[in-house]
């Protein structure tokens, strides 16, 4: 018997920053579900974004010092480790995988705190909008799947889509209103799905990851991988996903 109370939501709205909650048809969705069958992909790139495209990326989240953005690879030369393209933040930092319960953490001159959990933060989004932008014939008309366990709002009334992660709430937009619910609400999370229209790409990131993951053609993800902005490691579909 689970003896604890449930914690209040807000109804949610159809409305999602300037995304449209699709409280309806799924169908923009299908095909997502359709590439997961067959095939065990939890906890691996290709589960967090979806199967099938040519090639993959993992872009970090930033950690940060004194609120200014900080590369792992910063950090891990500070403290004397290498950087491979699949490894965790707690690796980085020679820490067990808990280590968010961990009281004091930190290196002086580098990082005061550890990167952004969860799905991508607005400034990688930020980032990664002009990027994909360029990879896809319908910015102008867009997908995104947000986890319907979120905290803050109770979407509960919304029909929701399957990946082998989470069930996902269907939201509709621009590519450029993909930042927008930070806007209306600075604690609101993005989405953690991201697809256009035309299916070119697709965006996946997690409530418990610090990376998001881009699955597209081999053009996107060499220009993210030479993105200066971007800190970003070329992935395989079967991959470990932090």
């Amino acid at each position: 018997m689970d003896d604890y109370p449930s914690v209040h939501r807000d109804p949610a709205l159809g409305i999602y920053g300037r995304l449209r909650v699709e409280d309806g048809d799924l169908g923009p969705a299908r095909w997502i579900g359709e590439r997961f069958l067959g095939g065990e992909y939890f906890c691996t790139v290709a589960g967090v974004v979806v199967p099938g495209f040519d090639a993959y990326a993992r872009v970090l989240h930033p950690a940060s010092l004194e609120e200014r953005a900080v590369r792992w690879r910063d950090v891990a030369q500070a403290q004397g480790r290498t950087l491979g393209a699949n490894a965790g933040w707690h690796e980085v930092i020679g820490a067990e995988r808990d280590y968010q319960n961990v009281s004091e953490y930190g290196l002086p001159g580098v990082w005061d705190e550890h990167p952004v959990e969860g799905p991508t933060p607005a400034a990688v989004a930020e980032a990664l909008i002009p990027v994909l932008a360029r990879h896809t014939r319908t910015a102008g008309q867009c997908w995104f799947g947000l986890w319907e366990g979120y905290g803050r709002w109770d979407f509960s009334r919304f029909p929701t889509f399957e990946t082998p992660h989470r069930g996902e709430v269907l939201l509709a937009g621009a590519l450029s209103d993909a930042v927008s619910p930070v806007a209306w609400d600075e604690f609101a999370e993005l989405p953690d799905l991201w697809w256009p229209q035309d299916r070119a790409w697709c965006v996946g990131g997690d409530v418990d990851l610090v990376s998001t993951y881009v699955g597209g053609s081999h053009a996107l993800i060499e220009e993210l991988l030479a993105d200066g902005e971007l800190e970003t490691h070329r992935v395989a579909p079967g991959d470990p996903v932090y």
